[in-house]
């Protein structure tokens, strides 16, 4: 089922950014999301799951008419990280997107243009199609992810193509549907089974990729892989 309008008013985005330790990056994507020229009302919400390199002392340094910066008590997580931030979001259309410089917002105009038209409830962007610009690196990184995708998409009866992307992008009514509870990485398994659950319209975009190698700051390794797996066991349908 489709829950868009192409006629519907949709008036904000809400840009839900959860950050750990970006101390290095965090300045550059809050100016990379404030220069996106877009069609909407911007609202940038940022939380901080208790950073220890200064990223949380630079947060609160900083102040803006559309900007709101959530700190976590406690570490628990991204999954956690974007549920306070769904919380603290008020745009018609929320876009997830990392802290790190791995994912470019000038694709937000793709993404957002199967919403914005009506025809889609949720867009996923994808490292592996399309013709935009991606840096190589780690092969078993890469397998991972697409044995990850392959497993979901056998669960879910989805043909997505890259299941752990940052770059979700869904209507407000699409989140009141779903209830999150993941705390970690497993969020990525864990709402796409869900939002397959609801048969909502899915659709893909191709976008550019700027990986980053674990000397750089990559955080996600290999026993987040496992919980994914259990996370398609535990959430995912076959339909």
């Amino acid at each position: 089922m489709t829950l868009s309008n192409p006629n519907e008013n949709f008036a904000k985005l809400s840009i839900v950014i959860p950050c750990y330790n970006e101390i290095k990056t965090i300045e550059a994507i809050i100016a990379l999301v404030m220069a996106v020229d877009l069609p909407l009302e911007k609202e940038i919400v940022i939380v901080d799951d208790c950073s220890t390199d200064g990223t949380r002392e630079y947060l609160n340094t900083i102040s803006s008419p559309n900007l709101n910066v959530v700190f976590q008590a406690v570490n628990q997580g991204k999954g956690a990280a974007l549920r306070s931030g769904f919380e603290h979001a008020s745009g018609d259309i929320i876009i997830i997107q990392d802290a790190d410089l791995e994912y470019d917002p000038q694709d937000y105009t793709k993404l957002l243009a199967p919403i914005l038209t009506g025809k889609a409830d949720v867009v996923f962007g994808s490292r592996f199609i399309g013709s935009d610009s991606h840096r190589v690196l780690y092969f078993w990184h890469s397998l991972g992810n697409r044995f990850l995708t392959l497993l979901s998409n056998m669960f879910t009866n989805l043909n997505l193509t890259d299941m752990e992307v940052c770059y979700k992008v869904f209507t407000r009514q699409v989140l009141e549907k779903i209830t999150l509870k993941e705390n970690r990485f497993g969020f990525e398994p864990e709402f796409t089974a869900k939002i397959a659950r609801n048969h909502f319209i899915i659709y893909e975009v191709g976008i550019t990729y700027h990986g980053r190698t674990y000397e750089d700051g990559k955080k996600i390794g290999w026993k987040d892989g496992f919980r994914a797996c259990y996370v398609i066991f535990k959430y995912g349908i076959i339909r």
